[in-house]
């Protein structure tokens, strides 16, 4: 009989980790599949938050653990291109690991006050600098408000739904001030009009020597047609040009030429001091401007660790090759007299690239989502920038590879 009910109780505390890691996620598979009731996306939205205050710690670590999966299983994609594949479960399983831990602390000092308040602590906490998983974010296609404002009311209407008990129903009132009803603010289109073509080049094709040149014409038949449709600015992907480009004369020089009859705004490499950069290249009446990277992507242009660790994980598994190196503060480009902040992929959806905007109300980002397709990063990263563009009032412009391009409105 003892053996039964513990065979039950071990089953019941996986059951709802696994129920509260599907609801934390459900809001990004549902927009995966094109499915956005924002009536439903508050309901489940609402329903994982309560769970992540009830369920007992073991099922807070299980929680944590599938999170882990359901959130970053993504990342695991992209190592086929650097001969990783192996390691692939053990990478995930790592990241899944230290979510789950993080999760077990919720409720480390097992009090309901103690877990809402290191709940809404974790929204100002990013694992090795990866902020991808927001709790904020579940909201984001919600009749929730996205802000942290919003969510401590939530936290704090579930807290007096749980103590009270007479007159439960007032543990709704809080809840009603974190409801979003309105519309945005409206910006209107900035003066220059532009060209956004849609790249879908494959990864494992970018950065084929044999390949190059096609790549290189191809992205030069875009500003060719963007011209011809009298367009003010054509903007195209990160590394869209394979090559360091301020060391590439010849393909520099064509684009310089062409920026008499357009701006053009390109991704490529940038080496200085020898330093490697990862930038945005505004050709503009035979003017050039870089934009360098600011936040690096954790893992993938960095490895945030002490620097004998950053050695040793270079020299095994990326055959000796060197972190990026990045700028200190992000850079905007002059576009028809407007400011226009620029962004690369990963850094769109932190908050540093969002500083000093002083009055610009317009950022182009571009990406390359090649490595993780097909998967949920591109879903992902389309939330993150709907809910960027909301909290900053930002109106962004997203020109990317293998995944669509979008415009963002507050």
């Amino acid at each position: 009989m003892f053996l039964l009910k513990r065979d039950y109780s071990n089953k019941n505390f996986i059951i709802k980790g696994f129920i509260t890691a599907i609801l934390l996620a459900s809001f990004m598979y549902l927009s995966y599949f094109e499915v956005e009731y924002k009536i439903l996306n508050t309901i489940l939205g609402l329903f994982a938050i309560y769970l992540l205050l009830v369920i007992p710690k073991k099922a807070l670590f299980v929680a944590g653990f599938l999170s882990g999966v359901l959130w970053c299983n993504w990342m695991a994609v992209s190592m086929q291109y650097y001969d990783l594949t192996y390691l692939a479960p053990v990478f995930i399983a790592g990241i899944s690991l230290v979510y789950a831990i993080i999760f077990y602390l919720f409720a480390f000092y097992d009090r309901l006050v103690f877990r809402i308040l290191t709940i809404f602590a974790f929204t100002y906490f990013a694992p090795f600098g990866f902020n991808w998983m927001k709790f904020e974010l579940i909201f984001v296609d919600s009749y929730i408000d996205i802000s942290k404002v919003a969510f401590f009311l939530v936290l704090f209407s579930f807290y007096l739904i749980i103590k009270l008990k007479r007159f439960k129903v007032l543990g709704v009132i809080p809840i009603l001030f974190a409801l979003n009803l309105g519309k945005g603010v409206y910006i209107q289109n900035p003066e220059a009009s532009i060209f956004m073509p849609q790249m879908n080049i494959k990864q494992e094709l970018k950065w084929e020597k044999d390949y190059q040149r096609v790549l290189h014409e191809n992205n030069f038949e875009e500003i060719a047609k963007a011209i011809e449709l009298k367009k003010d600015l054509v903007v195209l992907p990160e590394t869209t040009f394979t090559t360091v480009l301020n060391r590439n004369a010849e393909i520099s020089e064509r684009l310089k030429e062409l920026s008499y009859d357009i701006d053009i705004i390109a991704g490529a490499l940038y080496v200085e001091d020898k330093q490697i950069y990862n930038a945005s290249y505004h050709f503009s009446k035979g003017e050039i401007k870089v934009a360098k990277k600011v936040v690096l992507v954790p893992f993938g242009e960095e490895i945030p660790l002490p620097q004998f660790f950053v050695d040793l994980i270079n020299k095994v598994f990326y055959d000796g090759a060197q972190d990026y190196s990045k700028a200190s503060e992000p850079t905007d480009f002059i576009i028809k007299g407007e400011k226009i902040r620029n962004a690369i992929c990963y850094e769109a959806t932190t908050d540093k690239i969002f500083e000093n905007l002083g009055d610009t109300k317009y950022m182009i980002a571009i990406s390359n989502n090649a490595w993780f397709t097909p998967s949920i990063e591109p879903t992902l990263q389309h939330l993150l920038l709907k809910f960027y563009s909301r909290t900053y009032n930002v109106t962004i412009f997203h020109v990317v590879n293998g995944s669509p391009n979008r415009i963002y409105r507050p």
